[in-house]
């Protein structure tokens, strides 16, 4: 049912992971080619004393606000007595997602990948070159005005981070505080990511070697080492499609692999099976690593990959020089994997660099979260780069992937902030929080702490 108020019309709605009623709303934004209508999901507060509402704005960049939705059930202190925001920026989820086929079909072969993406530009060229980080702060702005919010507290995870960290920038009196979930700097190039992986990959060998049952595993980081120096097309053709179980009809390219693994480092339930599956791999059962590579299979259906490269383009690999990407590889599992990738679609989606400013002092209260552990950006980012904020806090959470608000006592933490932003966080807690149990063999973690035979065959 409709419902107006203030001249804003609204309709009860509901969204995946989350099963209260939300109220949504259509704001109209652009013009001509750029033209769309924002979804805006509000998740109103229980009870409504007047406190500020909390935005939550999603990573990618191309992912959805609404695609957050799972998030709010962390988050129920704090819908308590603040409603709860979600704008779908332009381009991604509800608000004319540019998606360029990539949710049915995700090419392995880079050319191919290029490829598509150059036509997928060629469809919308100007709505491609409009997407950016200035646009989606102004509609952000734009939306907090409609909804009549004097001023806001930002939640933003990852790419998420650095949208808020420039509104900030722009709109500093529009804004109350901020929750900062896996931090990407403004200067900071966050797509050299194998530095960041390498490091994520050494916290997991140092955790492994400190477990009884991981240890047992013997030196699974040398064999990784080995499995991607020797990957060959025999191996690539032998890789199983993690569905299936029986060789992939496209052979898995070294890149791919290797950002597979990468990708698992994300998530510490999935980093917690790699030195088995690794362990595995290396004695020729690949099965357990395409288990692992399976879990991720999805991950370009929640990225509207147009916005993603128009963002991406713009404004991260057109700094990125070849001889950052040397240094950032060397040493490194993951190599020059991760940025292949998006060297090579960039060739495709030719939009105009679109370069920040340098950060000006900022005095709001600042929580930021860092996962120790995480591949793509890591807790020194948060410690190194953010000089300009005056009043920060850090959480580093012990074995953390990517993302911790979830986790442990972190959501009870952010919303004593959001209440008492100035006052100090008491941070034992944080401590105490753990990795998942390593996996001992096809049936999972040990029972009993000893590590379990070697599979008669079979997966996860």
């Amino acid at each position: 049912m409709a419902d107006v108020q203030d001249g804003r019309t609204s309709s009860s709605c509901y969204l995946d992971g989350w099963g209260d009623a939300l109220r949504c709303y259509r704001i109209a934004v652009g013009l001509d080619a750029t033209a769309v209508e924002l979804s805006v999901t509000v998740a109103p507060a229980v009870n409504d004393v007047g406190r500020e509402p909390l935005y939550l704005l999603a990573g990618g960049p191309g992912q959805a606000a609404s695609d957050l939705a799972p998030l709010l059930n962390a988050f129920r202190r704090i819908n308590r007595e603040r409603d709860i925001v979600m704008v779908d920026r332009r381009g991604a989820g509800h608000s004319a997602a540019f998606r360029c086929g990539f949710e049915r079909d995700m090419p392995v072969d880079l050319q191919s990948f290029s490829r598509q993406l150059a036509r997928c530009y060629l469809q919308q060229p100007q709505f491609a070159e409009a997407l950016s980080s200035r646009q989606a702060v102004e509609d952000l702005e734009l939306v907090r005005k409609t909804l009549a919010h004097e001023r806001i507290a930002l939640w933003g995870g990852s790419w998420g981070t650095r949208t808020a960290l420039l509104y900030q920038q722009w709109y500093p009196d529009s804004l109350s505080a901020l929750v900062l979930d896996a931090v990407a700097p403004i200067d900071t190039k966050v797509f050299l990511t194998a530095t960041a992986a390498e490091r994520a990959m050494q916290i997991l060998e140092r955790d492994c070697a400190g477990d009884a049952v991981c240890a047992g595993l013997g030196n699974w980081r040398g064999d990784l080492d080995q499995l991607l120096a020797g990957w060959n097309a025999e191996m690539a053709a032998r890789f199983p499609d993690p569905v299936t179980g029986v060789p992939a009809a496209i052979p898995l390219p070294r890149w791919a692999l290797a950002n597979s693994i990468r990708a698992a480092l994300y998530d510490p339930a999935a980093a917690a099976q790699l030195p088995y599956a690794i362990h595995q791999a290396s004695r020729g059962n690949y099965l357990p690593l395409s288990g692992i590579s399976g879990l991720f299979l999805n991950t370009a259906d929640g990225m509207a990959m147009g916005l993603t490269f128009s963002v991406a383009c713009a404004e991260e690999l057109n700094r990125i020089t070849a001889e950052d990407v040397v240094a950032d590889s060397k040493g490194s599992f993951l190599g020059s994997a991760f940025y292949e990738l998006f060297h090579s679609g960039c060739q495709g989606w030719p939009v105009t660099a679109k370069p920040y400013s340098v950060p000006e002092s900022r005095a709001q209260p600042v929580l930021l979260i860092s996962g120790e552990a995480d591949p793509i950006t890591p807790p020194y980012y948060a410690e190194q780069a953010l000089a300009y904020l005056s009043r920060k806090q850090h959480l580093v959470v012990p074995g953390g992937g990517h993302i911790n608000s979830r986790r442990g006592c972190i959501p009870e933490l952010i919303a004593r902030f959001l209440n008492a932003p100035e006052s100090p966080l008491d941070q034992s807690c944080v401590a105490e929080i753990r990795r998942p149990p390593f996996m001992a063999d096809a049936f999972g973690p040990a029972l009993g702490g000893k590590l379990g035979g070697e599979p008669q065959g079979g997966g996860l």
